[in-house]
């Protein structure tokens, strides 16, 4: 009796699928068609992490097309076309990722990047990243387990400072139209502040909204918000160096040789195949900075030095070779960490406002060589 149910109930399924099938052929196709997609999907996922991106291509496009509301699949094939620099296949393929899951973040993140640095799609861009920022998310948060309210705060933080930098390149790229960049500079300017209340301590974000300020001859600020990019990360020569812009063109020629002798130090010791164009660069400031303080050599511009040989403790022999010992890498660390130009700006220092005088052409921005 038991074998008879069990046949029965097994030929009751049957026919039910088969009624199925003979009433809604449309829908039973698209289920097949959905578990075909989402086997051409695995074989994608494995070609990629083999790096076979020419056949992880070819499996993701089979599965799109039997299951195109697939976004993971669009979302891979997008970062693999940025690899072959087919920079507009690769919007596309995001574009759809986020059509088909309009709360895919990472894609509008892409998608803006790819636009705004590949593409010059600055209004495109930045439309994605106030789609980031609008976006609601459901926060779950299980103590000890799972939070994903630290990465959704940051994806906010990363969509303003990226909205920013989209601002500030489309002001680069206005020539002889001072308001039309003031504008755009000022959205970037309100951009990266929202950024930095999020992401308290990127330097990225601090040192883009100080440049924005000197940009924008906000002097005060820009030399206060340097001097916190700074102390953020002091290895990073940029906000040395335009700091130091700065304070040469407020006259601080002292104050600004410091900080061109940490910047150059620090150009000297990264490397890299631009680090020497930048090193004559950054060495011609500051030689036209020690002139201008020789050229003042009876005022206190130039501090005395004492005959006496300094002891130094900060070297050591090991084999027969000169060692830097620890302690002097915390000290050049903490020296380069301390700004002592911030007093200067924290006295009331009447900003000069004028347009474009040399320091705004100076300066290191970015991207934009």
């Amino acid at each position: 009796m038991k074998k008879f149910f069990s046949g029965l109930f097994t030929l009751l399924i049957i026919g039910a699928v088969g009624a199925l099938v003979y009433l809604h052929p449309a829908f039973f196709n698209r289920q097949l068609d959905k578990v075909r997609g989402m086997y051409y999907v695995h074989k994608g996922d494995k070609a990629l992490k083999k790096m076979k991106l020419q056949k992880a291509i070819n499996y993701y496009n089979a599965a799109l097309r039997l299951y195109p509301e697939h976004y993971g699949a669009w979302y891979n094939l997008g970062n693999i076309y940025v690899v072959y620099e087919d920079y507009y296949s690769a919007v596309d393929a995001y574009e759809k990722a986020f059509e088909y899951n309009p709360k895919m973040i990472i894609a509008r993140m892409n998608y803006g990047i790819v636009s705004a640095e590949k593409l010059g799609d600055f209004d495109g861009a930045i439309n994605q990243y106030d789609e980031i920022i609008k976006t609601k998310r459901h926060l779950l948060s299980i103590p000890f387990v799972y939070s994903n309210r630290k990465s959704y705060k940051t994806n906010k933080g990363l969509a303003y400072y990226n909205k920013g930098v989209a601002f500030k390149k489309k002001s680069v790229y206005i020539e002889d139209e001072w308001e039309f960049r003031r504008q755009y500079l000022l959205k970037a300017l309100d951009a990266y502040k929202e950024a930095c209340k999020i992401l308290k301590k990127d330097y990225d974000a601090r040192y883009n909204l100080a440049l924005t300020y000197h940009l924008l001859g906000d002097y005060k600020e820009a030399g206060l918000t340097y001097c916190k990019a700074i102390e953020l990360n002091p290895m990073n020569y940029e906000a040395h160096y335009n700091l130091a812009i700065l304070l040469r063109h407020l006259k601080y020629y002292k104050e600004s040789l410091d900080e061109l002798e940490k910047a150059t130090t620090l150009i000297t010791n990264s490397g890299g195949n631009n680090a020497s164009s930048r090193q004559r660069y950054v060495f011609d400031v500051m030689n036209d900075v020690t002139r201008t303080i020789l050229a003042n050599s009876n005022s206190d511009l130039i501090d005395k030095l004492s005959d006496e040989p300094t002891k130094n403790s900060y070297v050591t022999y090991v084999n027969g070779k000169i060692v830097l010992t620890e302690e002097l890498d915390n000290a050049i660390i903490k020296n380069l960490k301390i700004c002592s130009a911030k007093k200067i700006f924290l006295e009331d220092m009447e900003d000069e406002n004028s347009e474009f005088d040399d320091v705004r052409y100076n300066v290191h921005v970015p991207g934009v060589e």
